[in-house]
Formats: structure tokens, C-alpha cells, sequence
């Protein structure tokens, strides 16, 4: 069966090749790309919470306040151009810049800046627990985020936090919609949800001409952009899911960036004098989810077993060799208190002993829900065939990200396998993920000495107590948690001499178009 799916999975890679094809060179015009943006469930910011549609929003929302890629770990402002917090720390007054306007043509106010916000909160989709954190919940948001006038908006937490801290949050989940053009495709109360979820209202350098889910996606310049119209017409990316097939397509001409080579085709690429590849590092990482409600993986000699039952070093050298560093923490290199490391590698006589103390010698039978990008598959197909040698025998599901998305969400799986990035660049955001929510949820693992712990770390002033305190709950989380983190990820693009100002930030939310040209 799952050789069927692969084979079909490749069938598919095939006929968006020949799309490919039959265009020969891609328009001077016009970004081309071959990328794996299966994941995407939603173009509503306010649902938005994965790897594709963070880069999609990116693209084609401003937001009060964004990262700053030349400073990293602080915030620059975007559609807000100024800020102030009250004394007592709990109030943050914007200043929205003057002359930003939607794609409908409507002028932004400070009244569509808090409708946005206040939309985050009352939808209560996937990034809302971000926002609940400073007393932002479905009964308090009305009153706390306020429009002061046309041009200010007022947002009153319910106690004092780090500025970075609060700002950081926004820098993910402060996109702003327009308030008119939503409102008129409400349904039921729905504050535009059904109308957002396909369909546009934003005022960034692109907006949205298509997307068509698991096939295409295409965005057209603004070329009234308030920041300066982008350089290229317009960006047409194509679901490529054959890491092989997005080679072939690059190495013909027929697309200017091939988005998920894996190691022995960035080799092969880097080695054509008419090609250039792009790497970052990213706050992201691959990881294994066990749902502790599965009876084997409830138990922790299982969970440690399993860590000893990956060959990490191969697949570094192979597979995720210039893709991915060997990682087995939840915090990722760069951040404070990361943890670097490694204590598991594969050993199959201790994974034996950890599985005889569980009363389980002989091993068992478990499914695993993996998308079929061919990183993902990679490491699937790897795990798959170390864990047997132990007598784990996995069953290996393979479905489009958005298919294995919501099913991990519903807590519906054994073993989840794919990628986790930090919301914004603060500890937090992992040690609340991993150890709190939503990761700790989907994998029925939510303790409440974790969550004290968390918030703890979190509220502390000192910068080495608090790194320090991030380092005691990776320790921890390597010994207990039902986590098996494989790498961190390495963005690699291959992009044709020709193409110009690709810019892969830290974060999937910072990687933007609108400086390309193709000379």
C-alpha cells in the first residue's frame, strides 16, 4: 500500500512537471518555483499556523510590528510606525501609518487594526492561544484592544510583560485585514471565516490572484504598495512534491527555484555553474509526536527506546546532509538557553532494554502519519527500518500535510512525523508548544508541573536564571517527553544565477519576494 501511494504521489509530481514543460522559460516577469506548500490550510490570518501560508502571509499582509532581519531576536515596525507602553507596562499604544491601502482600495485605520486583532481572539483558531496569554480571551478582547482614533489603537494586556516579549507575539499574529471588505462576506456571525479561508483582504506587496489547494499558487504585485512596488510582476508557485522532479525542472529552465532538494541533489545543483544555492538556518525542527494515549508509547521506557532507534548520523549524512543539523532538543540553535545536546544515537542493545523494562521484548506494531514531502518520506522510510530491527514495527500512512495536519490536531494519531517552527523568536514560543500547548495537547502529554515550569521561565527577569532555566526543561524533556527531534532544519533554495533578492529569513513568515529581479 504504500509503495502505491508513492508511486501515485510521483504520478502526480509528473503531471505538474509537464505544466512545467510545456512553458519551456519562465517569463522575464514572472518568480517561478517548484515548492512543497501542501500544508496550507487556510489563507485567513487569523487560522494561518503552518510553514506555507506563514510565508504566504508574509507576502501579502502587512502586520503592526515584523521581525527585523538585519537585527536579530528584535522587531521593526510595518503597518504600525510607531509605539509607546503605558508605565505601568500593560497598556501599548500604535501609531498606523498614514497612506497604507487595502487591495479594495480602502485606506487601513486603527478600526481595522483592532478588528484584526480582536478576530485572532474571537475565532479562537490554531494562533489564538498565542494572543490568550496576556488576558486577550473571548470575553475581555472587546474591551482591551480599543481604537483610540482613526489613527491609534490602544491594546491593555493584564499584567506587565517584557515589551520584546508582547511584541515578538504580534510579529506573528497582528496581520491586518480589511475591516469593509471582510465584513461584507460575514455569514452568520462568522466575521468573514468562510470568505477568508480561499480568498483575500490585505494590503501587502502582493495580493492573491489563485490558489488552487495541493496545485498552485499565484500572487500578483501591488503595485501601489506603500513600501515600494515589487520588483517582479508576479509569483507562480507549483506543488512539486518529488524532491527529484523539482531538480529535473530547475536544472531545464523551467522554474527559477527549486524549494526542497534534498542532500544528494543540493550536491549534485551546486555543482552547475548556472545555479546558486541559498541556505539559512531556521528556528524549525523535524521531530516525531508519540500520542502518549497509544498504551506502548504512554510508556516512557517506549518513548526512550524509540530515541535510541534512529540513525541520526546516517541520515546526516545523507538524506539531511545540507538540509538539516543533527538536533534532539526543543529549543533551536540561536535561541536563548538552546540546548545543543546529543545524548541519543542509534543502539539497538539499549533500545532492547528499555523495551524488555517496558514488558514489551519482542517490540510492537504502531502507525506513523506522514506527509509525502520527500524530506518527510526520507526519514519515515529511515525510522522505519531501524525501529524494525527492534521489533517496532511501523505502519507508515502517507498524506497530504494538510490531511496529517488535522488529524495530528485532533489527537488522532500514534506517531505524527514533520516540522515545528517558533512562532516568534522567544523561548517561549517552543517551551510552550512542546510543553504546554498545542504540541503537549495533540500528544496527550499536558502535565501542570510543566505549565508552571513554563510560565516560570517565561516571568523571569534575569537573562542567565532564565536561560539557565531553559536548559532545565530540555534536560528534562529529553528523559520524559514524547518527543523524538531529529534535526533542525536548514532552508535550502536552488535558485538560477538569473533571479535576484530571494530573501530566506529565520522564520517561514520572513521569506519574501518582493525584492526578486531576474536579469
Amino acid at each position: 500500500m504504500n509503495m502505491l501511494l508513492k508511486a501515485g504521489v510521483a504520478g502526480l509530481a509528473l503531471v505538474a512537471a509537464g505544466s512545467f514543460a510545456a512553458e519551456a522559460k519562465t517569463p522575464q516577469d514572472t518568480l517561478v518555483m517548484a515548492w512543497v506548500f501542501d500544508d496550507i490550510i487556510s489563507l485567513d490570518p487569523a487560522e494561518i499556523y503552518e510553514f506555507s501560508s506563514s510565508e504566504y502571509m508574509a507576502n501579502t499582509y502587512d502586520r503592526l510590528v515584523v521581525q527585523d532581519l538585519d537585527n536579530a531576536g528584535a522587531v521593526k515596525m510595518q503597518a504600525a510606525e510607531s509605539y509607546t507602553v503605558s508605565d505601568d507596562g500593560k497598556v501599548f499604544t500604535f501609531k498606523i501609518r498614514p497612506g497604507i491601502k487595502f487591495a479594495s482600495g480602502n485606506e487601513m485605520t486603527a478600526e481595522d487594526a483592532e478588528f484584526s486583532v480582536e478576530r485572532y481572539v474571537l475565532l479562537d483558531k490554531s494562533p489564538a492561544f498565542i494572543m490568550n496569554q496576556f488576558g486577550l480571551t473571548k470575553e475581555t478582547v472587546a474591551e482591551k484592544v480599543r481604537v483610540v482614533d482613526a489613527g491609534t489603537l490602544e491594546i491593555e494586556l493584564d499584567a506587565a510583560y517584557a515589551p520584546s516579549f508582547f511584541l515578538n507575539c504580534l510579529s506573528f499574529t497582528s496581520a491586518v485585514v480589511d475591516k469593509k471588505e471582510v465584513m461584507s462576506h460575514e455569514e452568520n456571525g462568522d466575521l468573514g471565516y468562510n470568505w477568508m479561508r480561499t480568498n483575500f483582504a490585505g494590503s501587502g506587496p502582493f495580493f492573491l490572484k489563485t490558489w488552487k489547494p495541493n496545485e498552485s499558487l499565484i500572487l500578483d504585485a501591488n503595485e501601489n504598495y506603500w513600501g515600494g512596488a515589487p520588483k517582479i510582476k508576479r509569483v507562480l508557485a507549483k506543488n512539486v512534491t518529488e524532491s527529484a522532479t523539482q531538480q529535473l525542472l530547475l536544472q531545464k529552465g523551467d522554474v527559477d527555484i527549486a524549494r526542497n532538494l534534498l542532500g544528494d541533489q543540493i550536491t549534485a545543483v551546486s555543482k552547475d555553474p548556472n545555479i546558486t544555492i541559498a541556505a539559512t538556518p531556521k528556528a524549525t525542527v523535524w521531530y516525531m509526536g508519540l500520542n502518549t494515549k497509544n498504551p506502548n508509547l504512554g510508556k516512557q521506557e517506549v518513548r526512550q527506546a524509540m530515541k535510541y532507534l534512529v540513525d541520526y548520523d546516517g541520515l546526516a549524512e545523507s538524506s539531511f546532509k545540507s538540509v538539516g543539523i543533527k538536533h534532539q532538543t526543543f529549543l533551536p540553535r540561536g535561541q536563548l538557553g538552546a540546548l545543543e545536546d546529543t545524548p541519543f544515537s542509534f543502539d539497538l542493545a539499549k533500545a532492547k532494554e528499555l523495551l524488555a523494562a517496558a514488558d514489551l521484548p519482542d517490540g510492537f506494531n504502531v502507525t506513523m502519519d506522514t506527509t509525502n514531502k520527500s524530506e518527510t518520506r526520507a526519514l519515515a522510510a529511515s525510522i522505519q527500518n531501524t525501529m524494525a530491527k527492534a521489533g517496532v514495527n511501523i505502519i507508515i500512512k502517507i498524506a497530504d500535510n494538510k490531511t496529517t495536519l488535522t488529524k495530528y490536531r485532533a489527537s488522532e494519531h500514534d506517531i505524527y512525523i514533520g516540522q515545528w517552527g517558533s512562532d516568534y523568536q522567544d523561548p517561549h514560543s517552543n517551551a510552550e508548544g512542546f510543553l504546554m500547548a498545542p504540541l503537549a495537547k495533540r500528544n496527550q502529554w499536558q502535565l501542570p508541573e510543566n505549565e508552571t515550569a513554563v510560565l516560570a521561565a517565561r516571568d523571569e527577569k534575569d537573562g542567565a536564571k532564565r536561560a539557565q532555566m531553559y536548559v532545565d526543561l530540555q534536560k528534562q524533556a529529553l528523559d520524559d517527553s514524547p518527543y523524538v527531534i531529529l534535526f533542525q532544519q536548514v532552508e535550502n533554495a536552488a535558485i538560477l544565477n538569473n533571479v535576484k533578492g530571494f530573501i530566506l529569513g529565520p522564520t517561514f513568515d520572513l521569506n519574501l519576494y518582493s525584492n526578486v529581479v531576474k536579469e
